[in-house]
């Protein structure tokens, strides 16, 4: 999943980070609502984590508000200290999806944010995503092909989602950069080579027609077409 973390503790924010980051997902980190409330309102995140209290001149429940004003859904999970029950209403009132009051354990903060994602896919969201012979669970991160089973890393799930969300378009090494990585410059190492190269391993090799080709001087293209 890529997430945004808006909290301005910097300790709480390096143990959620961390957390997250491990498990992997791609994390997106400000400690401010301004730049919060533009980083959710211009780029696409499958959940929020906002601290209910932020300088920057908006506070969680603002960015909760502006957002949901515009019409964007992504589910979010609010972190406070203020445990009081009013304060908890008003977090789900303006918006928020769950309500998680400091302190508290990584695990449970990371099973509202499974449990959010879960509700938000059921919804409006496709569970499946098919090509050719190839699918992927998004609920139960299983991956198949015809009747084998696909062990994938973390890393290796995030890149082929991504790649099947666009399935038959070229995908570009900034595309996945900042996807799957969440880097926003090209590190010039062989990073994306070598997880391609274990991808392709994976869910070609034994086949009799490959998947995931390579556009040489564009990126890589996933598809069931020759």
């Amino acid at each position: 999943m890529k997430i945004l973390l808006v909290e301005d503790s910097e300790r709480v924010a390096g143990f959620v980070r961390k957390g997250l980051e491990e498990e992997g997902h791609v994390v997106d980190y400000t400690d401010n609502g301004r730049d919060g409330l533009f980083l959710a309102s211009t780029e696409h995140y499958d959940a929020m984590v906002l601290d209910r209290m932020l300088p920057g001149g908006i506070d969680g429940l603002g960015i909760i508000e502006a957002l949901r004003k515009t019409g964007n859904k992504t589910p979010v999970l609010i972190l406070s200290a203020l445990a009081d029950v009013q304060e908890r209403i008003a977090g789900l009132r303006a918006g928020g999806d769950d309500y998680l009051t400091k302190p508290f354990a990584f695990g449970e903060l990371a099973a509202r944010l499974d449990a959010l994602v879960r509700r938000s896919q059921a919804a409006d969201f496709q569970r499946v995503l098919v090509v050719g012979d190839l699918r992927m669970d998004l609920l139960s991160r299983k991956v198949t092909r015809g009747d084998s089973a696909i062990q994938l890393q973390p890393r290796e799930f995030r890149l082929l989602e991504l790649l099947m969300r666009h399935a038959g378009q070229v995908v570009t090494r900034t595309m996945i950069l900042e996807n799957v990585w969440n880097y926003h410059f090209d590190p010039q190492t062989n990073v994306i080579d070598t997880h391609i190269s274990n991808l392709r391993h994976k869910i070609d090799a034994g086949f009799d027609r490959p998947l995931l080709k390579t556009v040489r001087g564009s990126g890589y293209r996933l598809s069931a077409d020759d």
